[in-house]
């Protein structure tokens, strides 16, 4: 009716309407509010929609790049603008590198303990394991373009963050002498933005996505730490830990971050991860192997009848290594002394962790032994595994350890309760475990790892069999009848929402569905759809070693290869290689890199940082 009124009006009438309603419809309503209103309607944009927006106008410019509204896109990820950065070193020249020969593995049952390759594995002179810094790829790869879409970055407004490289700057694996990164920023004049910027989480949110980016696409430099004649170890590799002073070992110095790294020559190196050096070795304190080791400042406040420690503890931390002479030592960072030696396993220590002000060990011995941290009071002992516990995992008030036994428990810290049992979590032992509510990742024997929701019940699996709801969960509580019934909350601590441990998790075995071998899960909308994993995704040994992250699962095998997966989905992103000549026994990782370590004696820092400035991000 409207169109047919329009129809019969004369030409000079439509032509009136048309410039009084043109202003109208090109009126800004978003510019013209209140700022207040404007950038609270914009907080319901992703971030590609804000750097949209910001192309506009100059008002739409301005809403779209302000801090508050990136800043909660960054606290949303947990990322952090790290405010107290001191002016870059730059770092030592990095040497020849002669490959090390291939370690000969012997074929065994690891169904039992994480320890035992200790006991006969070549150790190898270390001779060329390291100092080795190469780049993904072949020699043929022109370097000064990376392998990564650059068109895509400069269309998110990415381009600026890469410090432009020439191509004498960089070289390959072969060459004898290369420029560090810090010396190419300082040939080109760039000097770190931190060191005279203010917080810009726009910034800061741009270089977390290009790092992501270059973690889907593996373009990262690779480098290996020091061997024996340089300081480092001189056997074996068992454990690493990341870690950041959180003011510097003298308390007034900005954060340092260091890579601390537990061997079998018996002893603890901390590692300076800016100039690739040793700053101190804690030795003489285990009897043997170093297999497990952790740091942490997370310290609670003494309970009813718990004594204090002798002396006040520094604030750099209390690094805790457990070993395969049955002790775990306590040795304070900050004044560099010997806190305590606990020596209550009966046999080798697999794995120590500290969260929430708890201690958690395990052992060969089949059981968890859980200890208040830093009174270092014991609390509770589990015994309810049938084989060595090889791995544990702590958050909150929830414990969760891995078997040989191919089971995972879940246990109450604060009570000492069995809460839940995965029987057959895995087709064989379970070697490795990482928790992070509500998701929980494990590695196997079976050469699988296996991923799911606690608090949903759905996950995935590298073993299409498994790619369902997780095996039988089986309530061991004395109250389990309310279990099957009530979700059960679950307190991760730290700051963390509470979660509920799906109730389907509760039921027994026999009411547990088990799908068909070729069977996967949609992760989605949880309906089951025909599909078959390709086999070449999969490790092809034993999964030693397990990290998890917001969006990436970190896998270290005996296969020598370290895989990144997408933490949601399962899908393999990245297939690491070319690293190690001997099986991978630890592997670590932040938003910057994936650190590993092996019984090739090597340590190796695969950086996906390379040409961008990163010390502002809070690691």
């Amino acid at each position: 009716m409207t169109y047919k009124l329009l129809e019969c009006l004369p030409r000079s009438v439509l032509a009136s309407l048309q410039r009084r309603m043109t202003p109208l419809l090109q009126f800004d309503v978003v510019g013209s509010l209140p700022t207040e209103l404007s950038l609270l309607i914009f907080t319901h944009l992703p971030a590609a929609s804000l750097l949209t927006c910001s192309l506009v106008s100059k008002r739409w410019h301005t809403l779209a790049i302000d801090q508050v509204l990136w800043r909660r896109l960054c606290y949303a990820h947990g990322w952090e603008w790290r405010t107290d950065v001191a002016a870059p070193t730059p770092w030592d020249g990095l040497g020849d590198a002669d490959p090390a020969g291939e370690v000969v593995r012997e074929e065994r049952d690891e169904d039992e303990g994480m320890g035992d390759e200790e006991e006969d594995e070549d150790e190898g002179s270390g001779e060329g394991a390291g100092d080795v810094v190469d780049f993904v790829g072949d020699d043929s790869v022109d370097w000064t373009s990376m392998p990564m879409n650059v068109d895509g970055f400069e269309a998110q407004g990415l381009s600026h963050l890469l410090i432009p490289i020439t191509s004498t700057a960089l070289s390959s694996s072969s060459t004898t002498t290369i420029t560090p990164i810090s010396r190419i920023i300082s040939q080109h004049g760039v000097l770190p933005r931190s060191a005279h910027l203010a917080p810009d989480y726009k910034l800061l949110h741009q270089t977390h996505m290009l790092l992501h980016n270059r973690f889907c696409q593996g373009a990262y430099r690779r480098r290996t730490l020091p061997c024996a004649d340089a300081g480092g170890h001189n056997a074996a590799v068992y454990c690493l830990w990341l870690w950041t002073y959180p003011a510097g070992l003298d308390g007034r110095s900005p954060p340092l971050q260091v890579l601390f790294t537990g061997s079998k020559d018996r002893t603890v190196r901390e590692w300076d991860l800016r100039t690739d050096r040793v700053r101190r070795v804690v030795g003489e304190l285990h009897g043997s192997s170093v297999l497990s080791l952790c740091v942490s400042s997370d310290f609670a406040k003494l309970g009813d009848g718990e004594e204090p420690l002798a002396s006040e503890l520094s604030s750099a931390g209390l690094l805790v290594s457990g070993g395969s002479d049955r002790r775990v030592i306590v040795w304070d960072l900050g004044k560099d002394i010997l806190v305590k030696v606990l020596q209550d396993h009966l046999d080798s220590v697999l794995c120590v962790r500290v969260n929430s002000g708890r201690l958690v060990t395990c052992s060969k011995d089949r059981t968890v032994r859980t200890y208040g941290f830093p009174s270092l009071k014991p609390q509770f002992v589990f015994r309810a595994h049938r084989a060595a516990v090889n791995a544990v995992s702590v958050a909150g008030d929830v414990i969760v350890s891995g078997s040989g036994d191919r089971s995972i428990r879940v246990w109450n810290a604060n009570t000492g309760v069995l809460i839940s049992t995965f029987e057959e979590h895995h087709a064989r032992g379970i070697a490795s475990i990482e928790f992070k509510p509500p998701y929980l990742l494990s590695g196997s024997s079976d050469m699988h790892l296996r991923m799911f929701d606690i608090a949903s019940s759905q996950g995935w699996s590298t073993n299409p069999e498994f790619n369902s709801i997780p095996s039988a969960a089986v309530t061991t509580s004395t109250s389990s009848q309310s279990y099957v019934q009530d979700n059960i909350a679950m307190i991760p601590g730290q700051g963390a929402a509470p979660f509920y441990l799906h109730s389907s998790l509760t039921r027994s075995m026999s009411d547990t569905p088990r799908l068909d071998a070729n069977t996967v899960v949609c992760h989605a909308c949880g309906s089951h759809g025909l599909a078959a994993r390709r086999e070449q995704e999969r490790h092809t040994h034993l999964v030693r070693s397990v990290a998890l992250g917001e969006e990436f699962a970190i896998s270290g095998s005996y296969d020598l290869t370290i895989k990144v997966w997408d933490r949601k989905t399962g899908a393999l992103i990245a297939d690491l290689n070319g690293g190690h000549t001997g099986r991978i026994f630890c592997v670590g990782f932040d938003c910057t890199k994936i650190v590993s370590c092996g019984e090739d004696q090597r340590i190796c820092i695969w950086d996906f940082s390379h040409g961008i400035d990163t010390s502002f991000i809070k690691l």
